[in-house]
């Protein structure tokens, strides 16, 4: 799985910008439930699901900036 591009975040509304972010922060609180219980992940998931969450993170704040 590729790292999404910071250019297809930003063509997301802010609706859809701040629901993606709760959605990685769900998924990044689920991979860090599974390691503790010990069930089966892949490293790189949490890579992939940091990387994005700070995509849309930065995103969020250069939109806050702005207004």
């Amino acid at each position: 799985m590729a790292l999404p591009k910071v250019q297809e975040t930003r063509e997301l509304s802010d609706d859809e910008l701040q629901a993606q972010i709760l959605n990685v922060k769900k998924e990044l609180f689920d991979l860090r439930f599974k390691q503790a219980t010990r069930q089966p992940v892949q490293p790189h998931q949490f890579k992939h699901a940091k990387h994005r969450l700070s995509q849309l993170m930065t995103v969020e704040r250069e939109r806050q900036s702005r207004a």
